[in-house]
């Protein structure tokens, strides 16, 4: 199985799918759609994986969150004092401060869909079992 090819998760998270089909669209809308920002289908349109398996569901992703802004944080902190060491303090956490609050919406999405996929495994024959119900549907 390659890497970022279907099947793995990381091809779920990148392309924003359904964990279990990665067909299926996982958000309503865009990220940076402010007003729908992480709206989640409440169900899969293709293979009917209901995505909130319990209320609260996602209140884990807020760990995850966490874990990216940090990871963000932490990678523009080392780049700045390796590759602009001129750059004093204040500028590079305003600097970081504003990266942030631009990725934050990306930052939530993307800790949603990482989250889903902890606990959703992938499953060929759930794309195969819709797909031959809708080919069944379409010729009735």
């Amino acid at each position: 199985m390659r890497l970022l090819g279907k099947g793995s998760k990381l091809y779920s998270i990148f392309k924003m799918r359904c964990p279990r089909c990665q067909e299926g669209e996982f958000f309503t809308s865009h990220p940076y759609d402010l007003k729908n920002a992480g709206n989640i289908y409440e169900h899969c349109p293709k293979c009917d994986l209901k995505y909130s398996r319990e209320p609260g569901f996602y209140y884990g992703a807020m760990y995850v969150a966490y874990a990216l802004g940090v990871a963000l944080f932490v990678t523009f902190w080392v780049s700045f004092n390796l590759f602009f060491p001129q750059v004093n303090v204040g500028w590079q956490v305003g600097i970081i401060s504003l990266v942030s609050i631009i990725a934050a919406p990306y930052n939530y999405a993307l800790s949603k869909i990482i989250w889903a996929n902890f606990f959703i495994g992938f499953k060929k024959e759930a794309a195969k079992n819709q797909n031959s119900s809708e080919s069944i549907s379409e010729s009735k």
